[in-house]
């Protein structure tokens, strides 16, 4: 089976397409623009970036192969929760649903969160849990939540929300403190290098509530290191520590309730090497490869072969 898998993120257009019976991806992303000294992009904006881009990387992917696909993929909603929906998404429905018809081939509609669970399960070579129960971790600038993942006949796994940030997200929080310190948007590359030479060994206790986290006073508390002057990768290392420190209390929290259970991390923030080291360590914690934690097609084109 060859599937196409589209995504149309609030920060990433990407087109995927992938050939089960080799194993190999094919995959083209593009980040959308955010203006210097901003944090985000509206869904007007978002829409019209995906408009302009998805052509072109649809295009590129193409190029690359003669290929043609079987089936397409695309994700329409942020998560599985009932409700969910973003007006970005529905740009790649749109396309995913024209292309389907053009080629007679069948569209299949996955979630954003799934296709980034999919896309850390292939790129690690654990695609042996779809078909177990799980917890996953999605930590992204939109999203920080763990999902007790179970298998499903229609969706092939269904996700449920555990827990999570009460307030700020950690992709937030880190392009926050990345601002704060001068650095570029998304910040979570340029903050992982500098944290990187810091020494400083940091005792967190982070703020807890019924298994879920509150990152709120994370960004107050960086910006006091930062007016008294404290060095700038002491501040990186700080945040990334704390953001480690909750998924750390929550995942505790959720092993406890739910006993041994695997572990698989998605989202941009957990691209970061000190998470990496610290989980892997910990937990034995399964990861994206780090060209595939952040947004990408590459999960949904990987669902959409089976």
């Amino acid at each position: 089976m060859i599937a196409l898998g589209i995504d149309t993120s609030n920060y990433t257009t990407s087109a995927a397409l992938y050939n089960g019976a080799t194993d190999e991806m094919i995959s083209r992303r593009r980040l959308l623009t955010v203006k210097a000294g901003e944090l985000g992009l509206r869904q007007s904006e978002a829409v019209f970036q995906h408009t302009l881009a998805l052509p072109e990387i649809i295009g590129d992917v193409f190029t690359q192969t003669t290929l043609r696909p079987q089936a397409i993929a695309v994700s329409v909603s942020p998560c599985d929760s009932e409700g969910s929906y973003m007006p970005c998404f529905m740009c790649g429905k749109g396309t995913a649903e024209s292309m389907a018809a053009a080629f007679g081939v069948p569209v299949r509609f996955f979630s954003h969160q799934a296709g980034h669970i999919a896309a850390a399960l292939w790129s690690a070579g654990r695609t042996d849990l779809i078909g177990r129960t799980f917890l996953a971790f999605h930590v992204s600038g939109g999203t920080t939540e763990a999902v007790l993942v179970e298998p499903d006949e229609k969706k092939i796994f269904r996700a449920e929300k555990k827990a999570g940030s009460l307030d700020l997200k950690a992709g937030q929080a880190v392009d926050r403190v990345g601002r704060m310190l001068g650095l570029p948007f998304p910040a979570g590359a340029a903050l992982d290098a500098l944290s990187r030479k810091s020494e400083r060994k940091f005792k967190i206790r982070p703020s807890m509530k019924d298994g879920s986290c509150s990152l709120s006073g994370l960004e107050n508390r960086c910006k006091q290191m930062a007016d008294s002057g404290e060095a700038p990768e002491d501040v990186a290392n700080y945040c990334i520590s704390y953001i480690c420190a909750a998924l750390a209390a929550m995942t505790d929290s959720l092993l406890a309730e739910y006993g041994s259970l695997p572990l698989v991390f998605s989202g941009g923030v957990t691209s970061n090497s000190l998470m990496r080291e610290r989980f892997r360590a910990a937990y034995g914690a399964v990861f994206a490869e780090k060209g595939l934690a952040s947004d990408n097609a590459a999960g949904l084109a990987y669902l959409g072969t089976i």
